[in-house]
């Protein structure tokens, strides 16, 4: 039996657009959200790694500039976070640029720090459930989310996420039945929009 392109696709169509909902719950200080929609050729991401390495009359951004950039921010967040262990700000900055530079698993404990001083932080916890989607450790994407909506039962965006990641670990029938819940709940909202067109392709 063959099995359809559509049916390969459609989990990775799935995954992708939880990837969105839960990185648009980060704050303007993320680095999650890096540009990838450049056309021109050797454009820079406007992001925290990459940030002024292009301006006019310089040369084209390579792997050695860009990385000693990224050192730097990283060397400059480690001696602030020193001096001020209890700083969330740059806590989160700290984590936030690790995770982008593809050192979730390291940026985990930062993220968990920010939480003990402030265990309300829902910012923190979608970070962390985006740190741990991508790790495919839904059972502990899926426990995050759920601390979202012990703090909110109202965010209709965690609720989205927990149909996602119910998605991922293979529970097609929980997933549509949260989604379709939230539907209900949120009409007119834009992730009700999404869920709908989400429920499509189940």
């Amino acid at each position: 039996m063959k099995i359809k392109p559509v049916y390969i696709y459609l989990p990775l169509a799935l995954i992708a657009i939880v990837f969105l909902v839960i990185i648009s719950q980060q704050n303007d200080t993320t680095t999650n959200t890096v540009t990838t929609n450049s056309s021109a050729k050797g454009q820079v991401p406007n992001d925290n790694i990459h940030k002024g390495m292009q301006a006019p009359g310089t040369e084209t951004p390579n792997k050695d500039n860009v990385n000693a950039n990224y050192k730097h921010q990283v060397e400059m967040l480690e001696k602030d976070i020193k001096e001020h262990p209890n700083d969330t700000l740059k806590l989160r900055e700290y984590a936030d640029l690790i995770t982008a530079g593809h050192r979730g698993q390291d940026a985990i404990q930062y993220y968990n720090r920010i939480l003990k001083i402030d265990p309300t932080r829902k910012d923190i916890y979608f970070a962390l459930t985006f740190i741990y989607y991508n790790q495919k450790n839904f059972v502990k994407a899926e426990d995050l989310t759920k601390k979202i909506l012990e703090l909110n039962s109202q965010d209709n965006q965690a609720m989205y996420n927990l149909g996602a990641i119910a998605f991922a670990k293979g529970d097609k029938q929980k997933c549509r039945t949260i989604w379709e819940k939230l539907i209900n709940d949120f009409p007119n909202s834009d992730v009700a929009n999404q869920a709908k067109s989400s429920l499509k392709e189940l």
